[in-house]
């Protein structure tokens, strides 16, 4: 009896790691793509637009959170002077 509760117990846990794993790898993938479009964003401008914003932390977390959006108001922040 106790051994059929212990592997119905491991099996559970098995299934919560599975579904912890899967929605951690899905964040990841996600800001991953966000960041890659915004870096794009912000390469573009720089070259094409001869702006010089740096690659920082703090703007590759805005790319990362908010994508390309988050590259238009950095690059909308930086043509008025109000950061980076």
């Amino acid at each position: 009896m106790v051994q059929v509760e212990i592997i119905i117990l491991g099996l559970l846990l098995l299934l919560a790691i599975y579904v912890a794993f899967s929605l951690i790898m899905k964040s990841a993938k996600f800001l991953a793509v966000n960041t890659l479009f915004g870096l794009i964003i912000l390469y573009l401008a720089n070259v094409i637009g001869g702006l010089s914003i740096p690659y920082s932390l703090p703007v590759l977390l805005i790319c990362a959170i908010l994508g390309a959006p988050g590259a238009i108001a950095v690059i909308i922040l930086n043509l008025f002077g109000l950061a980076f």
